[in-house]
């Protein structure tokens, strides 16, 4: 092989690491720790972040359940209400809905609000208006339809969507009127959203694995339950990992957890060069984390535990990334020799080496 055809190999050489080199990826550390920083979940730390909500306390919802009165159906939009006055049927009804906005028309009385009201309440205010026309009407007041002991349980249950109670509805039976969760996930919180100001936080934890049913506080009409679900916390693990990808963030998770779920370290990785990218506003902070002291000598000063979008890289060793120089100069090279080859065969090579360095004669491939 002539010293011309060389020096283009190595030039071809020194062009490919030079971009290989350039298309690697080395994270720089940039983590300074803040000893009262604005957002603290946001600092890197070995502690679970306290994310969970304050429950509701037993006495806190006992109390709630005796200030309510004993439970009587209260009449709302959609009800069908039957009206009934002794020997009167001129003036009994037994079809009467009740309006968007919480009216029914009755013979004789006209329109009257029984939003909110019991039959009862609603039977005496029939009765006092026929009273002025009608010596002691005898009136009786049925619900043909309940339309208005509902609730909606939403978020991660297995049929969103609204919910009926027979009688005084539950907490679990409204759950379990919209199926529970999904099998591969778990109840572990709930929230009641009751009104416009009011949120009730559940531990359902405590609720259902260790049977306090004193949580299982009354739902009311309209009451809003959310299941939230983690499904869609993720954490991002890319570098010398057997299984590179999105990995499913439970709590507490930390980054040797990660790094084992994603099928461990490869041979390739730099065990001591492993980083954490986690998003701080605008600019985000890098922290190196050293796994091989870690392991060689239990020190989990650094085993940070993960939150929501952290990105993991795990950095290849030196001999990785020669490596990976040498898997993309190789094709280059046979593609260098068999460019070289077919000119030399068709005499372009013999005149380039005639004109610059006044040489004749054919170059043997072989030699």
């Amino acid at each position: 092989m002539q010293i011309p055809v060389l020096l283009a190999i190595i030039g071809v050489i020194i062009l490919q690491f030079m971009l290989v080199s350039c298309g690697s990826i080395d994270p720089k550390p940039n983590y300074i720790p803040v000893p009262e920083a604005a957002d603290p979940e946001k600092e890197f730390s070995m502690k679970r972040p306290d994310t969970n909500p304050v429950f509701a306390k037993k006495e806190s919802l006992e109390k709630m359940q005796q200030d309510e009165r004993a439970f009587e159906y209260q009449i709302g939009p959609g009800d069908i209400l039957g009206l009934a006055v002794w020997r009167r049927p001129e003036l009994s009804a037994e079809r009467l809905i009740v309006s968007p906005d919480g009216y029914i028309s009755a013979p004789r009385v006209g329109m009257i609000p029984v939003a909110g009201k019991t039959s009862e309440e609603v039977k005496d205010a029939i009765t006092t208006t026929l009273e002025a026309l009608y010596t002691k009407p005898e009136v009786t007041v049925q619900i043909h339809e309940f339309n208005n002991n509902k609730a909606y349980v939403l978020g991660n249950v297995n049929s969103p969507g609204m919910v009926r109670f027979t009688g005084k509805g539950t907490l679990l039976e409204g759950l379990s009127l919209a199926g529970g969760v999904p099998k591969e996930e778990q109840m572990t919180r709930c929230s009641i959203i009751r009104g416009n100001d009011q949120v009730i936080w559940i531990d359902l934890k405590d609720l259902l694995a260790n049977g306090n049913m004193s949580l299982n506080t009354t739902i009311r009409n309209n009451d809003v339950i959310y299941v939230p679900s983690r499904t869609h916390d993720m954490v991002y693990i890319m570098g010398e990992v057997q299984s590179p990808g999105a990995l499913q963030l439970h709590d507490g998770m930390s980054v040797l957890k990660a790094v084992m779920m994603a099928g461990g370290m490869m041979r390739t990785a730099n065990a001591q060069k492993v980083f954490i990218i986690r998003q701080r506003e605008v600019n985000g902070a890098v922290v190196e984390v050293n796994l091989e002291d870690l392991i060689a000598n239990a020190d989990f000063s650094q085993n940070y535990i993960l939150i929501p979008d952290d990105i993991i890289f795990v950095s290849p060793t030196g001999m990785a990334k020669f490596n990976y120089s040498l898997d993309n100069i190789v094709p280059s090279l046979q593609v260098l020799s068999l460019g070289t080859s077919n000119a030399e065969s068709f005499g372009l090579m013999q005149e380039l080496r005639k004109k610059l360095w006044e040489q004749e004669g054919f170059v043997n491939p072989s030699e």
